[in-house]
């Protein structure tokens, strides 16, 4: 079946975050400045090492509802937590799109008409390091007979692609940052190329353990402003010293227009397409110019009729970082030029912290909800904007966007080079 010229709408939304479990909480904690970096209380916390005269990083972005009071707990113990984030927020996406069984199970959908694309960034690290802890302590007979399936980065796309049963195919990105941007992006490719009517797209992960903040803290990435965690993620303030690691997960259901105007659904926005390339840099340091981004986001220009100047509104890859929130810039600057000056960009990270590779599936739910309710989310602890960043951020107050059709753009970025852009669009 031929049918790249289908259009792809958004049906439903769905999230969990360090804002709220659910996509209505966490988009009134976006719109009303809320941070979600908290004080880590672990006991493991308070162990991590300092190195030279290094502080230690103690702050992270926490889900704000826990995985365990929301689903059974034979379920829980059979998934590892990233997965365990995927299942909520594809349920929730699922139910707000109005689908209220498996595909096959009514006429909503065939199972061979449904996709799923779920991407993760690192995947089943805390089930990793539990089980090879519970080796060295307690021995092989004590391992469990899940650890390989939880620990697997397509289980919680294989599990979401369980809970509804879609056979068109079930997908697992996994580029680092850029992972649930990419995944969003696949899952719009296969209904253009006719694999499937709907697609349950996004991201998730949950790797706030003591091995990946040392090891993030160690290559000098991660803000170590303890004393206050709420003002630590601070994107193109001039003071802000690295990310804040967050967890959670955001999904849409993604649909041909055909087909959900068959069934009568209610649509967030169009998705207009994806723009892809890569650095070919560094494995970890983004290209200083933003070359490579801004290949993608000529990409995206030249392969969808989106115009430049119906741009209303972008929300950044922005993570905090002093080289990444500055190279964006300019690399947007190198396309859009003027037209970059009536562009409301929010960086919600302030907000979340960074999700890895569940950052792209949950900013694609808040450009989605910007659209929707034509608002720009604010850009917390943004008290003096570094002089490089030559661009209209949108400040501590949620700005209205105009009326009439506009369009959005979804940044992310990842190590390796990975850069993704998403555009949306008002219907």
């Amino acid at each position: 079946m031929n049918a790249t010229n289908r259009t792809v709408v958004v049906t439903g939304v769905g999230a969990t975050t360090p804002l709220g479990g659910d996509s209505a909480t966490t988009w009134e904690g976006l719109v009303a400045g809320r941070s979600g970096v908290r004080a880590l209380t672990e006991e493991w916390a308070a162990d991590l090492p300092v190195r030279l005269e290094d502080l230690p990083v103690r702050i992270a972005a926490r889900a704000a509802v826990e995985p365990a009071d929301v689903l059974p707990r034979p379920l829980l113990r059979r998934l590892d937590r990233s997965a365990q984030f995927a299942l909520i927020a594809a349920r929730e996406a699922w139910a707000d799109a109005g689908f209220t069984a498996k595909a096959g199970e009514d006429e909503a959908i065939p199972a061979e008409r449904l996709g799923a694309a779920v991407a993760t960034g690192i995947g089943g690290v805390t089930t990793l390091m539990t089980q090879y802890d519970i080796l060295k302590d307690l021995g092989a007979r004590r391992v469990s007979p899940h650890t390989v399936p939880m620990l697997m980065p397509n289980s919680p796309s294989a599990h979401v692609g369980l809970e509804f049963n879609a056979r068109a195919g079930v997908h697992t990105p996994v580029s680092a940052c850029a992972s649930g941007a990419e995944a969003v992006g696949y899952g719009i490719e296969m209904i253009r190329s006719g694999r499937a009517d709907v697609v349950v797209a996004g991201g998730t992960e949950a790797c706030i353990h003591p091995l990946p903040i040392a090891a993030f803290s160690n290559m000098m990435a991660m803000s170590k402003n303890n004393d206050a965690p709420e003002a630590a993620s601070r994107p193109y303030d001039a003071a802000r010293d690295g990310f804040v690691l967050g967890e959670g997960a955001g999904m849409v259901v993604l649909e041909s227009a055909e087909h959900a105007a068959k069934r009568g659904a209610r649509v967030y926005c169009e998705m207009l397409g994806q723009g892809l390339s890569a650095d070919a840099h560094h494995i970890a340091q983004p290209e200083p110019e933003g070359r490579g981004i801004a290949a993608a986001m000529r990409h995206l220009l030249d392969t969808t009729d989106l115009k430049p100047e119906q741009l209303a509104h972008l929300n950044a890859h922005a993570t905090s970082t002093p080289q990444g929130d500055v190279a964006e810039i300019k690399a947007l600057r190198q396309v859009l030029g003027e037209d970059l000056d009536h562009v409301a960009i929010s960086a919600t990270k302030s907000m979340t912290g960074h999700l890895l590779g569940g950052a792209g599936g949950v900013e694609t739910v808040a450009t989605v909800l910007a659209l929707h309710h034509r608002t720009a989310p604010p850009t917390i602890n943004l008290d003096r904007l570094d002089p490089e960043v030559d661009a209209d951020v949108v400040g501590a107050e949620a700005r209205q966007l105009p009326s009439g059709t506009i369009a959005a753009i979804n940044n992310s970025f990842g190590f390796g080079g990975h850069n993704v852009v998403l555009a949306l669009r008002t219907v």
